[in-house]
């Protein structure tokens, strides 16, 4: 899977903006102003959010994902030649979980699901 393919599933989440916010290349998809996914300007991984710190350790003890430097422990970086369905299900999954955590009012002005 490559970087270009990621931020299309990214960008095909409703509501989701894309931004460059320490600039230098990153790619950094936010819904409402959080992140739910960030490449690097290396681009070999995308980091995602993972629903608990056990789920990311269980991705990273099986060899699926990576520990995410600088991301809390509950976030794992995803190698970009990982399965394409499994790419796609993480990134929507970190969608969601970002989307449900916001404020109700921030989810009601958010295109729906």
């Amino acid at each position: 899977m490559s970087r270009e393919l990621v931020n299309e599933i990214c960008a095909a989440q409703p509501g989701a903006e894309w931004s460059d916010p320490w600039g230098g290349g990153h790619d950094c998809w936010k819904v409402a102003g959080k992140i739910f996914a960030l490449t690097g300007t290396v681009g070999t991984h995308v980091t995602v959010k993972t629903e608990s710190v056990e789920m990311a350790s269980f991705l990273i003890e099986t060899g699926v994902a990576d520990r995410a430097p600088y991301m809390h422990a509950s976030w794992v970086a995803l190698p970009l030649d990982a399965a394409p369905d499994e790419l796609a299900h993480r990134i929507r999954h970190s969608y969601r979980l970002v989307r449900t955590a916001l404020s109700r009012k921030a989810q009601a002005a958010l295109p729906p699901l």
